[in-house]
């Protein structure tokens, strides 16, 4: 099974050949200055500098500069950036603000956590500037809402890190739920099992390592001692950040539920877990969750544990569209159709596993580049799209926080005003809540 940490793996070896490949440190030779796309990365650890990566195989795209609020990052990312083009970025900054700023800058990638997606990705679009940002969207639903007004105001084209969105067997898999050969679909049973994510152990605060600007990485967040555990890629486990594997993964899982159903809004959300594997360590979000959403005629139930890999179907993680006739199941692998079979008679054929390609990423980039060159909005991971997908997974995380099952009227909970409380984030002084 793909999981994150292996696709990160993977592009850190590729990128490590290209540096070594002559085509690709050269590849802005004959591309004439008008063609050329400016880049710059927010955040270059993990899936940024993967994105970056994917950008610079493109001949039109230069990467322009680069930003980290930690200098050791920005320093290797640099060298990598040179390796594969045969000179470093123009600009280095710690002050992502700088880089919105540079009016040579076409594109902005944005990578770095959650909590920052909203500030960044406005910013960018309100200085005319085209942004893909990694997923989810934003750290809550009203900043979603404002990120998506924000894009439509100032005619930015964005697309949302759910390269999934672009990798055909998804789409080959939605075709045929769309076929209605499953019959009554009564349930989307969605999960992610990921048995690589470990248990976050508990240590103690310690002082801001060397050239890492800590307060700028907590910005809004509320102010914090420095911990490593909240730092890079475990800060995706705190509520202050992130909203653990329900937006990392459920983003990219959930959105093919509502997708193949043709559904956005659900009509009531609950949902239930705990920290059940690792009930000592550090992690605030829970280690298994169960959220189950209630539309007309169907529900969806989304279903995580990190630490094991039993998800359901012999998979780790992925879908399965449960229909009168069949259940669909696919993952990041490929999709199959398993027939019901009741007192003897099987219901439909099967449909052996059709592999997927693994070119989601590539050809999510590929599309988004297209769609600058047009000044198309309609990217395959739109703003709209990433937009009421991250919205859906922050509703069943507010469920597991209140405990409570909770209405969803589109825009608020009409049964629970405490829910609610949970919609709008406070900033920390001296950052302010964009306003598109």
């Amino acid at each position: 099974m793909t999981t994150r940490r292996v696709f990160i793996k993977n592009t850190v070896l590729t990128t490590a050949a290209l540096g070594i490949v002559p085509a690709i440190s050269g590849s802005l030779v004959g591309c004439a200055p008008s063609d050329r796309i400016n880049v710059g990365l927010i955040g270059c650890n993990g899936m940024g500098f993967a994105d970056l990566t994917e950008f610079l195989k493109h001949p039109q795209v230069e990467c322009l500069a680069l930003c980290d609020v930690d200098e050791n990052v920005l320093n290797r990312r640099a060298a990598d950036v040179e390796k594969m083009r045969g000179k470093k970025p123009a600009y280095l900054y710690k002050d992502w603000r700088k880089l919105i700023d540079n009016k040579d800058i076409n594109v902005v990638i944005v990578g770095t956590p959650d909590h920052w997606h909203c500030m960044m990705m406005v910013g960018a679009a309100q200085a005319g500037k085209d942004v893909y940002c990694e997923k989810p969207l934003g750290r809550t639903i009203e900043e979603c809402n404002i990120m998506e007004a924000a894009a439509k105001k100032y005619k930015a084209v964005v697309q949302v890190g759910q390269w999934q969105r672009s990798d055909p067997h998804w789409q080959d898999a939605m075709a045929f739920v769309h076929s209605g050969k499953l019959g009554k679909i009564r349930l989307v049973r969605v999960f992610s099992y990921q048995g690589w994510m470990s248990s976050v152990p508990v240590v103690p605060d310690e002082p801001t390592p060397p050239g890492v600007d800590y307060d700028m990485w907590l910005g809004p967040a509320p102010s914090r001692p420095f911990n490593k555990n909240r730092f890079h890629f475990t800060f995706r486990w705190f509520y202050d950040y992130a909203g653990g594997l329900m937006t990392d993964w459920g983003v990219h899982l959930l959105d093919y539920a509502l997708y193949g159903m043709n559904v956005t809004t659900p009509k009531a959300v609950m949902a239930m877990g705990g920290k059940y594997g690792y009930p000592q360590d550090a992690e605030e979000w829970p280690d298994s969750l169960q959220a189950l959403y209630q539309f007309d005629g169907f529900n969806v139930l989304w279903d995580h544990a990190i630490g094991i890999n039993d998800g359901a179907y012999g998979r780790s993680h992925g879908l399965g569209f449960v229909g009168e006739n069949g259940t669909l199941v696919i993952d990041r692998d490929g999709w199959e159709v398993i027939p019901e079979n009741v007192d003897g008679q099987q219901r439909m054929e099967a449909v052996p596993l059709t592999k997927g390609t693994g070119q989601g990423l590539k050809n999510h980039v590929q599309n988004f580049l297209d769609c600058v060159g047009k000044r198309d909005p309609n990217t395959n991971a739109s703003i709209e799209i990433g937009a009421h997908i991250a919205k859906f997974c922050h509703l069943g995380n507010i469920a597991y926080r209140t405990g409570k099952k909770l209405v969803w009227d589109g825009t608020k909970f009409s049964n629970d005003e405490d829910a609610n409380s949970y919609l709008i984030p406070n900033y920390r002084e001296p950052w302010i809540l964009p306003k598109s």
